[in-house]
């Protein structure tokens, strides 16, 4: 299974793959497989999107997790999703571009540690962006 972002449906479904959006809205064009149990809940995502604690990604971690993970069973997602096709073709998709923070991150860690691998589907040019930051790490390496 893996995980992408809705700027690159196209390049999905050009390799085979079925999109299933897991926010809470999709946007309005968005036609494909929706999933909102994987949704975060608008209470907490309001919180850290324009609230008292926006931007703070651990409290965002700590409630995605405790109001929605927790209560969920991994084997009944997977069946869930099972319905749109098979895992090896699924990507769970949402807004947020590869590397920033977004709650599909927290989903695929979930799955990952019970089993169920799931990853950011890379397109070529996203390889550029990890090459140059894996450039800037040496860089902030100290010398010994």
């Amino acid at each position: 299974m893996f995980t992408g972002y809705f700027a690159r449906l196209k390049a999905y479904e050009a390799k085979g793959l079925i999109p299933v959006a897991i926010c809470g809205k999709a946007p309005d064009w968005y036609k494909g497989h929706e999933y909102k149990v994987l949704a975060p809940k608008w209470e907490f995502f309001n919180e850290w999107k324009n609230g008292e604690h926006e931007g703070d990604n651990d409290y965002f971690t700590k409630h995605y997790k405790e109001e929605v993970l927790d209560k969920l069973y991994v084997q009944q997602v997977v069946n869930d999703l099972l319905k749109f096709g098979p895992l090896a073709k699924i990507v769970l998709v949402c807004y947020e571009k590869t590397g920033d923070f977004c709650h599909r991150h927290i989903v695929a860690d979930w799955f990952n540690t019970n089993g169920i691998g799931c990853i950011e589907y890379l397109l070529p040019v996203d390889f550029v962006g990890v090459i140059a930051g894996l450039t800037q790490l040496q860089g902030e390496v100290p010398n010994e």
